[in-house]
């Protein structure tokens, strides 16, 4: 029988009538800028992002205590903290919002003193819960929803590089990964794939320069085609991106050059793919 997440919050003496569940995961966030990044990386900008809450939430968020959660990049339930919730108020003046470009109207919304708990504190940021499938449903009563735990790390660690020639994501999860995978990413050159989920057709492209495999990715996030002509020509796409090549260090472009032509040549892109030469 699973550990339940309210059998916590009664051994530390909280009455679950006076304690809200808040799982945050904001899909209007900026690129860096997620409430999961926000606390991994600015924590000020988080407590910022948390203590401003919208005028319709104010009787969902009644409540003495918000025990706090985020979804993380893998779709995890982190735990991040026991606040007492006080003092709610109308914001008094315009203000930045942290996790997008935009302002905060005053009036438009209230503002909460939180103060971060003992309550719970050593199991901050390792304790991963079950949320259930009410995703959109991110503020919910603990009297009414008893959370499975799932999960108790022995530390706050975000997940280990799967390797180069194991890494597969989407297009659109890239902006996502840990501060980790982009650094490896970046660190090496090599020849990728893309990978239409629409069409299924492929396209093997090359990546040199500083900024390796990641700095290519990119160009085709901000600009969906990565400026290929036979990309340019479809309709955008959310492609999968995989590695099938790393070149070793004392390579040079033209050695990475090589590779992506002979990778086009086993796959068979130039006839029956998406690469045009």
């Amino acid at each position: 029988m699973p550990i339940m997440f309210n059998s916590l919050l009664n051994a530390a003496g909280l009455p679950l009538s006076e304690v809200r569940l808040l799982r945050h995961k904001d899909k209007r966030a900026a690129k860096g800028r997620t409430p999961y990044e926000l606390w991994r990386d600015n924590r000020p900008h988080f407590d910022n992002y948390q203590s401003t809450q919208g005028l319709d939430n104010e009787a969902k968020l009644r409540g003495k205590y918000w025990a706090s959660f985020l979804g993380t990049p893998a779709d995890e339930t982190l735990f991040v903290g026991i606040y007492r919730a006080e003092n709610k108020r109308l914001l008094d003046e315009d203000r930045p919002m942290p996790h997008m470009e935009g302002i905060d109207k005053a009036g438009s919304c209230h503002v909460y003193d939180l103060m971060l708990e003992d309550h719970l504190k050593d199991m901050i940021g390792r304790l991963l819960i079950e949320w259930g499938p009410g995703d959109r449903s991110w503020i919910q009563r603990a009297d009414n929803q008893d959370k499975p735990v799932i999960e108790l790390r022995t530390e706050f660690k975000e997940p280990d590089f799967p390797g180069f020639l194991n890494f597969i994501k989407q297009l659109s999860e890239l902006d996502t990964l840990p501060a980790s995978w982009v650094t490896a990413l970046r660190s090496i050159e090599g020849v990728y794939l893309l990978t239409c989920p629409r069409t299924k057709e492929q396209y093997v492209g090359s990546a040199t320069g500083e900024d390796g495999f990641w700095g290519r990715w990119q160009e085709y996030v901000r600009t969906g085609h990565g400026g290929n002509v036979a990309l340019k020509s479809r309709e955008p796409s959310d492609y999968q991106v995989s590695i099938l090549e790393v070149a070793g260090t004392a390579a040079v472009p033209e050695d990475v050059l090589k590779m992506e032509s002979r990778w086009k040549a086993k796959l068979q892109t130039r006839e029956m793919g998406l690469n045009g030469n």
